[in-house]
């Protein structure tokens, strides 16, 4: 859990994402090896990294939001939408296939990852409307799929919002900010749910196990703001291609456990 927080926080800054694309993976096998019951592996990895999420993207934020990064009137007009995905997904999640939501999942990371690897930067000079019919889907859809998969909805996010004219530093600051809205309903809603199943997982409440967020946040949170502030350091189109092979690397991670399940 140690070796495993070091890289989840740096990249929850750098791309500005949760981490849990990297957390999730690594809570199964943890807790597989302690032998949990198998029944309850997954929910318990999504919501520990659910809560795990909560302060890491709020380092994060807090440090992209110094270097102006974070747009407050996306959040206002983009949350709404994302919450209310975020509450069916959860929902959703009671009775979720996860091998089909895995090779799903595997094939959109996969398709955002050749779209930003690309993608040509000409934000400033087009700029799609961002009116509320694409808010309404978007924000509905990236909160839906992030509920059962235990992330922030960074890897759908960045790059809607790069589609619809955002600046990458931007784009980052802002899907860290939305990240954290993700997180908290999620973390919320794994917690009530856990407790409402009554399962009987150890040194848990509901399905957030309490060893495993308290070895993770300190590391996780000094590590987000290492990576919050090298983002700024780095070129932005390199940012946006390392980002995009980030997320073929990712869709690779999904696309083996998909197998091996």
């Amino acid at each position: 859990m140690i070796l495993t927080a070091f890289p989840v926080g740096f990249f929850a800054g750098l791309f500005g994402i949760g981490g849990g694309l990297i957390t999730v993976p690594f809570l199964f096998f943890i807790f597989e090896s302690l032998n949990v019951d198998p029944n309850y592996l997954m929910h318990l990895a999504v919501g520990t990294s659910f809560s795990i999420i909560i302060p890491t993207s709020g380092v994060s934020v807090y440090t992209h939001k110094k270097h102006n990064a974070v747009n407050l009137s996306i959040i206002k007009s983009y949350g709404l939408f994302v919450i209310l995905g975020v509450l069916s997904g959860t929902i959703f999640a009671a009775t979720l296939d996860t091998k089909s939501l895995l090779l799903f999942f595997t094939v959109i990371v996969y398709f955002l990852g050749a779209y930003l690897l690309n993608l040509k930067d000409k934000a400033s000079k087009i700029k799609a409307n961002f009116n509320l019919l694409p808010r309404v889907v978007f924000g509905f859809a990236s909160g839906f799929i992030s509920a059962p998969m235990g992330i922030g909805g960074a890897v759908m996010n960045v790059p809607i919002l790069r589609y619809f004219g955002y600046p990458i530093n931007k784009a980052i600051g802002s899907a860290a900010a939305i990240g954290l809205i993700i997180a908290s309903f999620g973390a919320i809603g794994f917690l009530i749910t856990g407790s409402y199943l009554n399962v009987n997982l150890p040194l848990s409440i509901g399905f957030i196990n309490i060893p495993a967020f308290l070895i993770f946040i300190p590391i996780t949170m000094f590590m987000a703001r290492v990576g919050a502030n090298t983002v700024h350091k780095l070129n932005k189109s390199k940012i946006q291609k390392f980002f995009g092979i980030f997320l073929y690397v990712v869709g690779t991670i999904f696309l083996y456990r998909y197998l091996v399940i």
